[in-house]
């Protein structure tokens, strides 16, 4: 399965309490933090409903 790198590249301050949960979940939380996921539906799901704060790359 593909591999996905996401760089928060913005901050959660004043976003809704999900999306914030949603960053969480992602394994992130602070500005320029790099997580690599499977890139399964549920992860891309999270990574599209916070696509504003976030960069994705395939590895």
């Amino acid at each position: 399965m593909a591999k996905v790198s996401v760089t928060q590249v913005r901050s959660t301050i004043n976003r809704p309490r999900r999306q914030k949960l949603t960053i969480k979940a992602l394994g992130l939380g602070k500005i320029n933090r790099t997580v690599e996921h499977e890139a399964t539906p549920q992860i891309l799901g999270m990574i599209n409903k916070v696509s504003h704060l976030v960069t994705v790359k395939e590895v």
